[in-house]
């Protein structure tokens, strides 16, 4: 079974096409300012030469078009007819409460996902505008959706309930979700095998850490709390976004600003975090590490903060899991920055990690142990694999329609 999986964003898309039956990568790409002048693709055929194409994409059917051209070209192509492809997995950022797991699409299930669309409007709306290309240009292939929320629909009330009138709640469905839990699944139960282990006997937190960033406890093989919450600001800063924030700062800062809730909304996530800490520096933390090398102290007080909000995370979920047994590290800061899986690492021998340095400044974007053989707490680095996990979902999905 050939399985292509779609991550279809506002301005682009990126896909990966995969064989199931030994899970290889025979090809992957991304199609870039859909809409924008400067449009193009970048597609990466396994053992090809990649193919890289400036070309006038309107929308994102034309973007999804040329994604279908790609993997059929003579040259560059990957597979000789579009019924290759047996399924389409999709990541859908939102799934609300009603999905716990994976689902083939149908239109009950695109009215849902309609539905949802206030509690994620950045995201779904070009989800669903994947799926909808998709579903027309492969009108005979089985289209699957795969939730970024879905992992953490085992997280218990007491978790997931803010201290608001619970009847916003009940109305709204204003309540924790959790993101990332596609990534936060995969590398849970990459750790385990790593170990020899059943997921279900460990306690584990993973740190998925990228421009966006959120960490997750997995007691038992499930998720009972993350990071991100009701939307996708809180927990630790990231790049333009806050992280948590004392609510009463809104309102004052609304006041004293003269702002109105949508000005405000960009601050919280397009101006704070890295680039709001560091006054401008960058977004970047990579760069932040650069200036902050050099005695920069705007850059080092947004790290600080960082690596201050992750120790506090990792204590407390190691507290509500009563105990620890592996931590990962994963996403692009994640994977590849010793400096700061160090810094987090630093002081907390009371939980039972110790990182060995040489371990941790070699394992630079690979999977790996990082921590000491004294450690009690296996430390890791598990480079996330979200698409793969979709394409796994989407087989297990689609191998039983028949």
């Amino acid at each position: 079974m050939k399985v292509l999986v779609v991550n279809s964003g506002s301005s682009s898309i990126k896909y990966r096409l995969f064989d199931m039956t030994d899970e290889s990568l025979l090809a992957k790409g991304l199609v870039e300012r859909i809409g924008i002048s400067g449009s193009l693709i970048t597609h990466y055929p396994t053992g090809k030469d990649i193919m890289k194409k400036e070309i006038d994409i309107p929308d994102h059917r034309r973007g999804i078009e040329l994604v279908v051209d790609a993997l059929l070209n003579n040259n560059h192509g990957v597979i000789k007819d579009i019924s290759e492809i047996s399924a389409v997995g999709h990541r859908v950022v939102h799934g609300g409460e009603k999905y716990s797991g994976s689902v083939l699409i149908n239109q009950d299930i695109m009215e849902t996902l309609n539905k949802y669309i206030e509690l994620a409007p950045l995201h779904n709306p070009p989800n669903i505008l994947g799926i909808k290309v998709c579903q027309e240009l492969l009108p005979d292939t089985p289209q699957v959706g795969v939730f970024d929320t879905a992992f953490h629909q085992t997280i218990p009330e007491k978790a997931y309930l803010y201290g608001l009138p619970y009847h916003y709640y009940e109305k709204y469905g204003v309540r924790k979700y959790g993101f990332h839990g596609t990534s936060h699944k995969y590398v849970a139960i990459k750790a385990a095998e790593m170990l020899g282990k059943e997921l279900e006997e460990l306690k584990v937190i993973t740190c998925h850490l990228g421009n966006g960033s959120s960490l997750t406890a997995v007691k038992n093989g499930k998720s009972i709390d993350t990071s991100l919450g009701f939307g996708t600001i809180s927990g630790v800063i990231m790049g333009t976004r806050c992280g948590d924030v004392d609510p009463a700062v809104i309102p004052f800062l609304m006041k004293k600003e003269g702002l109105n809730s949508e000005e405000m909304n960009n601050i919280l996530y397009k101006k704070s975090g890295f680039i709001g800490l560091s006054e401008g520096i960058s977004s970047d933390k990579r760069d932040l590490e650069e200036k902050a090398s050099k005695g920069d102290k705007k850059a080092k007080r947004a790290l600080d903060v960082l690596h201050y909000g992750l120790k506090k995370y990792i204590g407390a979920y190691t507290a509500v899991m009563n105990g620890l047994d592996v931590l990962v590290f994963t996403a692009g800061i994640g994977e590849n920055s010793p400096k700061l899986r160090k810094n987090v690492c630093a002081d907390l021998t009371c939980f039972g990690i110790e990182i060995d340095d040489n371990k941790n400044n070699n394992a630079k974007g690979s999977k790996t142990v990082i921590s000491t053989d004294n450690s009690k707490v296996k430390v890791m680095v598990i480079p996330t694999n979200e698409e793969l996990m979709i394409a796994r979902d989407t087989m297990e999905i689609c191998s039983k329609l028949k």
